[in-house]
């Protein structure tokens, strides 16, 4: 079963998560067995795209999704913070709260820089760490306006989920060529509103969120990482090869994995494919 529990995260903002098991029978209950899973989703998601990961993870581990803030069905405080150290901290009260610790991470984009930012300042909270395409190095000032152009194009409010579907998935103008799979991804974060269906999410808020990391590179934090890392990418991804075994080479105890028929949202374009390169992994770092 799933089942919605609430965690405190910085500054008392209400944060959503799902915990993909009963509590009784889940692997690491109070600090017992290889503890459990966090689950971070990237910018603009939320903690049912990891529902495929969850399902065949809970019968080992005690596997929690975090809605983070901002997003799903957790708080959007008016003024923030939407910084670097709120999301980490959030992540680190959601851990303790909920008796993670050991904890193995699993991030996608910014989850995933959330996490391996986790894993550097709080190694005794971490077992293992899995990042899905999310870069090291410097976004840029660049992308931070084309996501502001691309915000501006979404036809908001949409009529049905099935236009939310096409438009993602067949017609944003970003798109070079038809991902039905985009196109579900994004339905799952609409919310129908009196006019139509609207994001869970403020674009401007998600704007603040990316600007908090997009200018700067991630490295010397990466390097800190002392707990066993898997750097997973899509071949068509936002994580290019060289960068992605840059970061193996930088972590202490890094490992790479490649998906070839998948494209930024790995876990969720190829749930099959993506067990069966983390599988093997967690078996090894984290016996269940």
């Amino acid at each position: 079963m799933v089942r919605r529990i609430e965690v405190s995260g910085s500054g008392g903002v209400r944060l959503a998560a799902w915990e993909f098991a009963d509590p009784p029978a889940a692997a690491g209950l109070g600090g017992r067995g290889p503890g459990g899973v966090l689950l971070l989703h990237g910018l603009l998601g939320r903690a049912a795209h990891w529902t495929e990961t969850g399902r065949w993870l809970s019968p080992r581990y005690r596997t929690v999704a975090l809605d983070q803030r901002g997003h799903g069905r957790s708080d959007k405080p008016v003024g923030g913070p939407y910084v670097r150290e709120a999301y980490v901290a959030d992540a680190v009260a959601a851990i303790e709260q909920l008796g993670l610790a050991p904890v193995t991470l699993i991030g996608h984009a910014m989850g995933a820089l959330t996490a391996w930012q986790l894993a550097a300042r709080h190694p005794e909270l971490v077992r293992a760490l899995v990042i899905l395409d999310m870069r090291a190095s410097a976004l840029g000032a660049a992308t931070q306006r084309q996501w502001t152009e691309w915000f501006r194009s979404w036809p908001v409010p949409f009529a049905t989920l099935a236009d939310v579907r096409k438009w993602f998935g067949e017609e944003d103008p970003t798109l070079e060529k038809p991902a039905p799979a985009r196109g579900d991804f994004y339905a799952e974060v609409m919310a129908e509103r009196a006019d139509g269906w609207r994001p869970l999410f403020f674009r401007r808020q998600m704007l603040a969120a990316r600007e908090a990391y997009a200018h700067d590179a991630h490295w010397e934090e990466l390097a800190m990482v002392e707990c066993p890392t898997l750097v997973v990418r899509g071949l068509d991804g936002a994580l290019g090869r060289a960068e992605a075994q840059e970061m193996v080479r930088v972590l202490p105890r890094g490992q790479y994995a490649e998906i070839p028929d998948a494209g930024h949202l790995v876990h969720y374009e190829r749930p099959d494919s993506w067990r069966r390169v983390a599988e093997p992994f967690l078996d090894a770092a984290v016996p269940a």
